[in-house]
């Protein structure tokens, strides 16, 4: 019995061992510390969707009557709206792609960017108001980030962009057991959702088209394949013991 407990708590120091090469990000042996290695990678550009929800701001000399369009949002002791109550003062784009403005009306953003949009709503205010200027914000960025990671949850995003490292680094970073190369990002389409697995090892990812993240993302991270066999291990060397002590009291009191 004593050689299966070594045996196995071998076994178990062996899958314990995590080398580098599965714990560092962006590995390649070509970057230098002399000279930065350019990746080349495109900022996508987000187009507006369903649910959506917007921040419509107007500031004109006409005070009283741009102010129609500026819905105050509740603010928390600091002076700061929290994302829930901006998402009930914004403007959501409805299911045939439109927001209602006051006099405006309807305008269909969906499919635009929020410059477009922005574009848009300050052509169709320049017909009711003089010298008015229009700033459009896309309010509902939040991304879902779950799995082996300090933090699971979800997160709103305060700039137009951000990337993979940016999402996780927001969760507190992958834990020590979490695999660097499964990766899972489901991302929302207008015609359904994609499933797509990263490699945060390989510096290419910084060119990869999934490398910025978009509005309702979710990343989702596995463990790693030896931190599950080490798991089984412990438990396999629980029930041994439960086994080898039930037989030593067996064979103390037979």
């Amino acid at each position: 019995m004593k050689n299966i407990f070594y045996f196995l708590f071998s076994l178990i120091l062996i899958s314990s061992c995590v080398s580098k090469k599965e714990l560092v990000y962006m590995q390649n042996e070509n970057l230098k510390n002399t000279s930065p290695t350019t990746f080349n990678n495109n900022v996508p550009d987000y187009k507006l969707q369903v649910n959506d929800v917007l921040s419509v701001k107007v500031l004109s000399a006409e005070s009283e009557l741009s102010e129609i369009y500026n819905i105050i949002s509740p603010t928390n002791g600091f002076g700061v709206a929290e994302p829930g109550s901006l998402y009930l003062s914004g403007y959501s784009i409805d299911a045939e792609g439109n927001i209602n403005l006051p006099n405006v009306g309807k305008l269909k953003v969906a499919g635009l960017t929020a410059s477009q949009a922005q574009q848009l709503i300050q052509r169709s205010l320049n017909n009711y108001l003089t010298g008015a200027t229009v700033v459009v914000k896309l309010i509902s960025f939040k991304i879902s980030i779950l799995g082996d990671v300090e933090k699971p949850g979800y997160y709103y995003i305060y700039n137009d962009q951000a990337s993979i490292l940016e999402g996780l680094a927001m969760a507190g970073d992958l834990k020590l057991s979490a695999s660097r190369q499964n990766l899972k990002l489901i991302r929302q389409k207008p015609g359904g959702s994609e499933v797509i697995l990263l490699d945060l090892t390989d510096p290419a990812l910084v060119q990869s088209p999934y490398y910025y993240l978009l509005p309702n993302d979710v990343l989702y991270v596995e463990p790693r394949k030896t931190q599950l066999k080490r798991d089984n291990l412990v438990v396999l060397t629980t029930v041994l013991s439960v086994i080898s002590t039930g037989a030593l009291l067996y064979n103390l009191f037979k």
